[in-house]
């Protein structure tokens, strides 16, 4: 009978055990369930800033949990054959959680009360919005990563920001650098398609380890800087108060960055329910990457292929001169249609011929210094091409000059140049002591005149004793002292 007795209690206790266990398990569910079915986007319109539905991030605010998994997209690949369309890739892989904020629907307002903007950015993104995409896609982000250079940057690879944050994804120099991207003389890798995507997607998945797989936070500490996001966390934290994205006491451009992502998400999402149309894209790469071995002059290669300059210099925008760095990275971005053509003449091209060069003899009064500024080379690059192992030299002496197609065909004779301050008799150097006056046309900007008169952004400034932020008026007159 003990035994019988000892045996009942033992099942009584393992049914307790199962019935208990069973019962955590459903409440589980239940809260999982909960967490699954919160509301949509378009229900959290509401004119309040109340907190939204994130986790809190852990307490050690410097390193935090991997991602949940709900805040990942989905480990889909898509191929053009689902969509022809790139915008409806872009819309499958929505994976942001909603906000609520106040922010969204101003936001909504103001990107559909302006069409031609929309169109205008739709344009520009063209050229990079597929490779951007295949990149934030192959690293299973939120698709809606895709369009934060339209927030960033409006998909302007020269877009500059009165903080010196440069290119699509709008880098400062120091975090560039950080993030491997290469600055000097010849090159800025946050212009550069290529790389800063990449750089770009690794500082935010760096940034969404360190703030629990929150996306809102993760996307605020792009834009404020981790160390501001996670001061504003660590206040909350003191005062017992939540530390969700719209809980933080942030700038206000930072409040609205990430109802701006969304917002314009939506727009993309549904271009119709706002009144707008949005050209297709088709899910196709635009650009081939064609590896080179070496420097090459890009009127090289637009000689050899018949590709304008302009189309070389929109793809490659991180080449700062006339030809790709010396030192690398050794690459050319050129369109898919056009590829296997460019790569083919390239290849013909003898190694001699891939940079143009100029033969210069030293004069009297002639110095490194006076000669990189003439050519817009940097002494370093004179030095290294010549050997030379100081800044000194020698009347008479022979330098060879990597110049420009634009140098080559203009009014330049480099054999009878001198830099003097005296003219030759066999040169025409008046276009070194006397400066064009430009006038400025309506649409004109620093850059994009610059640009038409190959020379840089700080020389222009300089010569003609303005800030890189003022504005252009029409019929302005500029001084260009090379051209």
């Amino acid at each position: 009978m003990k035994n019988n007795s000892k045996t009942r209690t033992l099942i009584t206790l393992l049914l307790s055990s199962v019935l208990f266990l069973a019962g955590c398990a459903s409440t589980k569910t239940k809260e999982t369930q909960s967490k699954r079915t919160e509301p949509g986007l378009t229900e959290l319109f509401g004119g309040s800033d109340a907190p939204d539905q994130y986790p809190s991030v852990p307490k050690t605010v410097t390193r935090h949990t991997a991602a949940p998994r709900e805040y990942l997209p989905k480990e889909v690949t898509f191929t053009t054959a689902d969509f022809p369309d790139l915008w409806d890739r872009i819309r499958a892989g929505y994976a942001l959680p909603p906000i609520k904020s106040r922010h969204i629907a101003e936001y909504e307002r103001w990107y559909s009360s302006r069409p031609e903007y929309i169109e205008r950015l739709v344009r520009r993104a063209t050229p990079y919005l597929y490779y951007i995409s295949t990149q934030v896609e192959s690293r299973n982000m939120p698709m809606e990563i895709a369009l934060l250079p339209a927030i960033e940057s409006a998909y302007k690879p020269d877009a500059l920001s009165s903080a010196k944050a440069v290119g699509l994804w709008q880098f400062i120099p120091a975090t560039g650098r950080h993030y491997g991207l290469k600055q000097n003389w010849w090159y800025d890798g946050r212009k550069d398609i290529y790389s800063s995507t990449r750089s770009a997607l690794d500082y935010l998945e760096k940034l969404n380890r360190d703030f629990g797989g929150d996306w809102a936070l993760t996307l605020a500490s792009y834009n404020a800087g981790e160390g501001t996001v996670s001061r504003a966390i660590a206040v909350n934290q003191r005062a017992g108060k939540p530390t969700n994205y719209t809980s933080l006491k942030l700038r206000n451009e930072t409040r609205r960055y990430v109802p701006k992502l969304i917002a314009l998400s939506n727009i993309i999402k549904d271009p119709e329910k706002y009144g707008l149309k949005i050209a297709s894209v088709p899910n196709e790469p635009y650009f081939s990457v064609i590896r080179l071995n070496s420097q090459i002059d890009l009127g090289v290669v637009a000689d050899a292929t018949n590709i304008p300059v302009k189309e070389l210099e929109m793809l490659n925008p991180g080449f700062k001169r006339w030809a790709t760095d010396p030192a690398g990275p050794h690459r050319l971005l050129v369109t898919a249609s056009t590829s296997e053509m460019v790569a083919d003449a390239i290849a013909g091209i003898p190694q001699h011929k891939r940079v143009r060069w100029a033969h210069f003899k030293v004069k009297k009064g002639d110095s490194l210094g006076l000669i990189a500024h003439h050519y817009r080379l940097s002494v370093a690059s004179i030095k290294k091409t010549n050997n030379l192992k100081s800044d000194r030299i020698t009347i008479g002496q022979d330098l060879l000059i990597p110049v420009s197609r634009g140098y080559r065909n203009g009014k330049h004779r480099y054999q009878a140049t001198s830099f003097s301050g005296k003219k030759s008799k066999t040169a025409n150097n008046t276009s070194q002591h006397t400066p064009k006056i430009i006038s400025v046309r309506k649409g004109d900007t620093l850059w994009s005149l610059s640009r038409r008169y190959k020379v840089t952004l700080n020389e222009l400034t300089e010569w003609n004793k303005i800030n890189a932020s003022d504005m252009l008026f029409s019929g302005q007159k500029l001084k260009i002292w090379r051209y």
